[in-house]
């Protein structure tokens, strides 16, 4: 089983695994040159293997800058630390095991999802 994080806290994975072609799985590996997207991809999940792979995070926000407006998952091993960042990259949401959650528990992961407000770059510009 998985834990899906949103800013509203823990809840259950809602998305239809079952159509065919709406979802791709990328690895944190791949190559953003060679990156394109079908038509009718309406969520890409990003695998994080390790809390120290940051390489997610670049292809996320490549992929927004992309244009790509669909919905955009970190799948693996992010921390609750990693939230904030996650979502300025242009992740929607992060899909955690329920061993992760259980060693980070949500008000962990919520003490994190005002990741709107507090950064420097709105401080630089106020």
């Amino acid at each position: 089983m998985s834990v899906i994080v949103t800013d509203a806290g823990f809840g259950p994975d809602d998305w239809d695994q079952d159509r065919e072609g709406a979802t791709l799985d990328l690895a944190s590996d791949t190559d953003p040159a060679a990156l394109e997207i079908a038509p009718g991809v309406e969520m890409i999940r990003i695998d994080f293997p390790s809390f120290a792979d940051g390489r997610g995070f670049t292809l996320a926000r490549l992929l927004r800058l992309r244009g790509y407006d669909g919905r955009l998952r970190a799948r693996g091993h992010v921390i609750a630390d990693q939230y904030t960042m996650a979502r300025r990259a242009g992740f929607d949401d992060v899909e955690i095991s329920d061993e992760l959650a259980a060693r980070q528990p949500e008000a962990d992961w919520q003490f994190r999802s005002n990741w709107r407000q507090h950064d420097y770059q709105s401080r630089l510009r106020g």
